[in-house]
């Protein structure tokens, strides 16, 4: 009753901050925080990136005669590939994860109760490969379950998890687990996701957008100590730091961000591998992407409940950077949405002269500024992230689409995911469906 009453208070809050903005101070003063926020966030991935770039990724050289990463002591490697409805990609995810060059792996598929024939796929899979071993649960748990009971068969104490219709590169599962033997306190490493699916402008920004600010935000965060989420799609994990914290939740909706947050509020670091390639199929229709970025918004509002309450403890200060720059964003989406409301309101009542808003796009430096901003941020990702995808200078033309869709993606999901996540009662058990994978593929 009282997490649910505190939740119901923080939504109070961040639904009343714009208007208080508003009255203490004017409509315009929401206007730039509006206009204003994305370009701050912009410079800050920037100059993480550079940052970590420099001191981390140049001196890598990279050509088709690259040899594998070493792995000290050659340990055991189990991937995990939990499986719903994936008869159609499940033979490629999997004839992927077998080839990579390091050898000394065993791959774990789990079908999670599938309704098409992936039973009979991994089967048949099975019976070719010694190394794959299969496990079928009589109906859907979620990919959390299905998770959880992949790493009970799993042999290794490295659990490199990926999803049913990824494709590792070559030298993933090396690369990810490279940290975790350097580090005892790395607790997971995140790859890195590439798009595969490039059929429609939906889905050429996504490429865009996966390089120049997914990848971007990714390097910054690991460099102020803590990052957000791991990919869902790709990441490792070392086994004794999972079982610290009681493994995957299968009430959270999205189980990447939740064990994220887990693991580093146990004071376990989460690294990130720009090297770990991982191929992946992104939704190419815009129902697709709204239901996909609903459910991402929607996870990271039930992480911020979940933990609200004892993120104010100082051994957690750590932590604070991505509690305030959630805050943030999420006080950002609900102050446009704000704003919006205080332009139809001018159009058809007399307002108070520090209500009005005079208009709902940029001003013409404004405007210009965002575009510069933009533009210089696509010049980073490019130069950063041309080593590791050769075509991605061709995909960046349709990027000049990206911050319409992405921030405008940004301000319906957590307008209507926020308050459905702070006024819920209870959760329940988070079962998957088969989410839409694109229109064309690479």
């Amino acid at each position: 009753m009282m997490d649910r009453l505190l939740a119901f208070l923080i939504l109070c809050l961040v639904l009343s901050l714009p208007l208080g903005v508003a009255a203490v101070f004017t409509g315009a003063a929401i206007l730039n925080f509006v206009f204003f926020w994305p370009l701050f966030m912009s410079a800050m991935w920037m100059t993480g990136g550079i940052y970590f770039w420099y001191y981390r990724e140049r001196r890598w050289s990279w050509n088709e005669e690259t040899p594998p990463p070493v792995l000290k002591g050659n340990p055991l490697i189990s991937i995990l590939i939990p499986c719903y409805n994936e008869g159609l990609n499940a033979r490629e995810t999997i004839e992927a994860a077998l080839a990579q060059r390091y050898e000394n792996i065993e791959v774990i598929a789990i079908n999670d109760g599938s309704a098409d024939n992936t039973a009979d796929v991994l089967n048949q899979l099975a019976s070719k490969y010694p190394k794959l071993r299969v496990i079928h649960l009589a109906e859907n748990q979620g990919k959390a379950v299905a998770l959880t009971a992949g790493a009970a068969a799993a042999k290794s104490d490295f659990l490199v998890c990926i999803d049913g219709d990824a494709l590792l590169d070559r030298d993933t599962a090396a690369y990810l687990v490279g940290p975790l033997l350097a580090f005892p306190r790395v607790g997971a490493v995140t790859g890195s996701p590439r798009i595969r699916t490039r059929s429609t402008l939906i889905g050429r920004i996504q490429v865009g957008e996966f390089s120049s600010i997914i990848g971007l935000i990714k390097r910054t965060q690991r460099i102020y100590g803590q990052v957000f989420t791991v990919s869902g799609v790709v990441a490792a994990f070392r086994r004794r730091a999972l079982s610290e914290v009681g493994y995957w939740s299968a009430d959270m909706i999205t189980e990447d961000i939740d064990i994220s947050w887990k693991l580093q509020l146990r004071h376990w670091s989460i690294f990130f591998e720009p090297r770990a390639l991982c191929w992946i199929l992104m939704p190419e229709t815009l129902r697709g992407l709204w239901k996909q970025r609903l459910r991402w918004a929607q996870g990271g509002a039930e992480v911020f409940r979940v933990n609200i309450r004892r993120l104010w403890a100082w051994e957690y200060r750590r932590m604070w950077p991505l509690f305030i720059e959630f805050c943030l964003s999420t006080t950002w989406a609900f102050a446009y949405a704000m704003s919006i409301v205080l332009y139809l309101l001018g159009l058809v009542l007399p307002m108070p002269g520090n209500l009005v808003v005079q208009h709902l796009f940029p001003p013409q430096f404004t405007g210009l500024l965002l575009g510069v901003v933009c533009l210089l941020q696509f010049v980073v990702s490019l130069l950063i992230e041309r080593r590791y995808e050769k075509s991605i200078a061709a995909s960046l033309f349709w990027v000049i689409w990206f911050p319409v869709v992405y921030w405008m993606l940004s301000l319906f999901t957590t307008l209507v995911a926020f308050p459905k996540v702070m006024l819920k009662n209870q959760r329940g058990r988070a079962r998957w469906v088969s989410p839409d994978r694109g229109i064309g593929r690479m």
